[in-house]
């Protein structure tokens, strides 16, 4: 059975999947939705870009009684990024369903408009832990009539010590409610909290390692500590898409290693914990369109970055555990693409590597790199450029108003245009590189949705 057709879902649903193009269900949605719309508890294993959004989301929605106005629905994420993005997915799926309120609830954000957007009930909140926790606690959030309750990345939430913070969550809400906990790993806390927080669940396991097989392919190269800038720059200047994530242990690493790859001619940027909301929003915005063809990031801070068609994962340096170095590699391969994933390993790092071949059960592929004598600096730079717009949602503005500006009075063409991304005061849009200073010129001449707007070059 692979057919959405044949699960009884509401007609609202199957015309939003039909719009969508989901044609058949993947391994996850197929094994997990029958059980979901049964209302059992599941717990899910299934890696990043496996389709669990979907999963949950028909789910939650096929529950939901538009009608009653309350809260019916909670979703957790360990982090923003990863709850903007689930968000998105839902309202995709709920496309067809009139009046869906659904309302996303982050820390990192004023807390001032989220109380405005809670003097009505929504019925669907995706949210992190901390910040629902807080309007739960305040009374700005009423979890009596929640049906749902979804765990995403529950093994994530559990490592940046949200434990404590859901088992309060639950304490709030409904007593009686259905619990879907999905995780890209099986640890035993991930089995724990299942015992603590489920009843009876359904457990489904998609076998990513077969999955993952023919898209990713691994490589570990031994190299010494000193050599190791230039082997990363060697290997993004041999791809032909050199567009990579580049993960490293330490945050004080971070800054070091993008700037050196910006020294090196590479369009890079840092991601890290100590960067502001706004700063962290505008680095993930150029990486997703394509401004920017190095992100270098801590595991925590890469959390729910979600791209969809990433050539190559680089582990600067060997992951702690075994289950962060299966979560690297799954950010690469996705949704039907080849992937790479590269591990640079020191001497010293030989145990940590040793450790996660003990746990796959297989040699660890090992290749040999030869280091190119230097030489001078050659560009390597991103495709796109990203122009900001100082207007978003709060003016009306919409990413078909940018694109009927820029094609329009701008004279570009529609394929020199990548990615438009609104948020509530800004807007991001992606600008072929040798286009991006014309098409600056001529919005700034020009107007958007008839209005001047300042407009300005990110980075």
């Amino acid at each position: 059975m692979s057919d959405f057709h044949s699960l009884g879902l509401k007609p609202a649903l199957l015309a939003s999947l039909d719009t969508h193009g989901y044609a058949t269900m993947t391994p996850v949605q197929a094994q997990s939705l029958p059980p979901i719309l049964a209302g059992r508890d599941v717990i899910a294993q299934a890696r990043t870009g496996s389709g669990k959004t979907a999963a949950f989301g028909l789910g939650l929605l096929q529950a939901l009684d538009v009608d009653t106005i309350r809260l019916q629905a909670l979703v957790l994420c360990p982090t923003r990024e990863l709850a903007d993005q689930v968000s998105k997915a839902i309202r995709r799926l709920a496309a067809a369903m009139p009046n869906v309120k659904l309302l996303t609830l982050c820390g990192g954000m004023p807390l001032g408009p989220q109380l405005a957007s809670l003097s009505h009930d929504p019925h669907i909140v995706v949210g992190t832990p901390g910040r629902v926790q807080e309007h739960l606690k305040r009374g700005s959030l009423h979890g009596g009539g929640i049906r749902v309750l979804v765990l995403d990345e529950a093994d994530r939430m559990l490592d940046m010590g949200f434990g404590e913070a859901i088992d309060d969550i639950v304490g709030r809400i409904a007593r009686h409610h259905q619990t879907l906990l999905f995780s890209a790993t099986y640890p035993e806390a991930i089995r724990t909290a299942s015992r603590r927080l489920q009843n009876d669940p359904v457990e489904v396991t998609v076998d990513t390692a077969v999955e993952a097989e023919p898209a990713i392919a691994q490589q570990f190269i031994e190299v010494e500590p000193a050599h190791k800038p230039d082997a990363l720059a060697q290997l993004l200047a041999a791809g032909r898409d050199p567009q990579a994530l580049v993960f490293c242990n330490m945050r004080k690493d971070v800054d070091a290693v993008a700037q050196d790859l910006d020294r090196r001619g590479f369009s890079a940027l840092a991601l890290h914990g100590d960067m502001e909301q706004r700063d962290r929003d505008e680095v993930l915005v150029r990486f997703a369109n394509r401004s920017c063809n190095a992100l270098v990031a801590t595991d925590v801070a890469a959390r729910g970055l979600d791209i969809a068609a990433l050539p190559m994962v680089i582990s600067y340096d060997v992951a702690h555990d075994p289950d962060t170095h299966t979560h690297r590699i799954g950010r690469t391969g996705r949704a039907g693409q080849s992937g790479l994933a590269i591990t640079l390993c020191t001497p010293r790092e030989r145990p940590k590597a040793q450790n996660i071949e003990q746990v796959l059960g297989e040699a660890l592929p090992w290749r040999a790199l030869k280091l190119a004598p230097p030489r001078g600096k050659t560009l390597h730079l991103a495709p796109m450029r990203t122009l900001v717009i100082d207007a978003g949602r709060q003016d009306k503005l919409r990413p078909g108003d940018i694109l009927g500006a820029l094609t329009g009075d701008a004279g570009l063409a529609a394929e020199a245009i990548g990615k438009i991304d609104v948020f509530a005061t800004r807007a991001y849009v992606a600008i072929a590189r040798t286009l991006a200073d014309d098409a600056l010129e001529r919005l700034r001449r020009g107007r958007i949705k008839g209005r001047n707007f300042r407009v300005r070059t990110l980075g």
